[in-house]
């Protein structure tokens, strides 16, 4: 039984119903063979030169039936849902919205071995959230999600922002754009506060020329790659109403809620012991202190923050410990205490 290539519609799909229409010229960014004629790498145990869906087993029939979950388990799709789950503290609604697209990509995928009629999913995305929500993480995680389903050949993240995609004069920004772009085939490109691409009445700005590129690119390759856009949820609604062909482009909205007090300690105490320290008693006191009041000042950035916070605190408990000239132990060493928290300044802004 003969599939549809994915991204295939109309004529090209069945190939009935009149000669299919031209295309429009294809920006290169990499590859000499046109998206649809690429072979993508099926996943690991799939014979060479296999159709896309073929790593997921024979195509099946009528009275055939199918385990979903070891569909899932060979895909990888318990592994990054369950490590998203120990990586992330809270995000509930973020955990849900994957998990849901999750399942409709597996069973698109069954669906296809039966034949059946699934259509190309749109993998583009946006992250709406404030700083140090997860954003970055989850798009990694993301993915590595895409590669074990075999919708992406690598499924490696490409990180970026305005600086990597605009130039600075005339003929710089298509070069930087398309080879951002070219990193990012098979993969996932990540871009964080995409709205500054977009600086409105700005005549002599080339963002508007990377918008463009990578449009086209988000058309041509959909199936090769997937974007993320992330940043502010007010901002990012700008952004789109200033570019509908972004906004119709991406299917699914995520949205990232902000961290509540206590599972921002939580994320605290998660970073003591990955680094080998302990809080004493007064010190985990401390920190939960000076969250509640981080969080009420400008340029507060979640999780990004507290791992701040901590960094200097340690400084602190460094130059206690060495202001002190004696012997330390091991206890001394393992151990934040309540004055390396509370020498912050931000006490002495409350």
């Amino acid at each position: 039984m003969r599939r549809a290539e994915p991204g295939a519609t109309g004529p090209r799909a069945g190939g009935t119903g009149g000669p299919a229409t031209a295309a429009p010229p294809r920006i290169a960014f990499g590859s000499s063979a046109p998206a649809a004629d690429r072979a993508r790498p099926a996943s690991p145990g799939a014979e060479p030169g296999a159709e896309p869906g073929a790593e997921l087993g024979a195509e099946l029939g009528a009275g055939d039936t199918v385990d979903l979950n070891e569909v899932r388990r060979e895909a990888g799709v318990d592994d990054v849902l369950d490590g998203l789950d120990r990586e992330l503290v809270g995000l509930a609604p973020v955990k849900q919205r994957l998990r849901e697209l999750a399942a409709l990509l597996v069973v698109d995928r069954v669906r296809a071995r039966f034949g059946l009629a699934t259509g190309a999913p749109t993998l583009h995305m946006c992250f709406t959230g404030s700083p140090g929500t997860g954003k970055t993480t989850v798009a990694r995680r993301m993915a590595g999600l895409l590669h074990g389903l075999g919708y992406l050949r690598t499924g490696h993240l490409v990180s970026a922002t305005r600086d990597d995609l605009v130039g600075e004069y005339v003929g710089h920004t298509a070069p930087k754009t398309k080879e951002t772009v070219r990193r990012a085939l098979g993969g996932v490109l990540f871009i964080d506060e995409a709205y500054y691409l977009h600086r409105a009445g700005n005549e002599r700005d080339y963002g508007g020329e990377a918008i463009e590129i990578l449009l086209q690119a988000m058309e041509d390759h959909r199936d090769d790659v997937a974007v993320i856009l992330a940043g502010y949820a007010d901002r990012m609604q700008t952004f789109f109403a200033a570019n509908p062909g972004m906004q119709s482009r991406i299917a699914h909205h995520v949205e990232f809620p902000d961290f509540s007090v206590d599972e921002l300690a939580e994320i605290g105490g998660r970073m003591v012991r990955e680094l080998d320290l302990t809080l004493s008693a007064d010190a985990t006191t401390a920190l939960h202190e000076y969250l509640e009041l981080r969080m009420r000042q400008p340029w507060f950035a979640g999780a990004r923050s507290v791992r701040n916070a901590l960094d200097r605190a340690r400084m602190r408990q460094a130059q206690r410990l060495a202001s002190t000239g004696g012997a330390v132990g091991l206890s001394d060493l393992v151990t934040l205490t309540a004055p390396d928290l509370r020498a912050s300044r931000v006490f002495g802004l409350s």
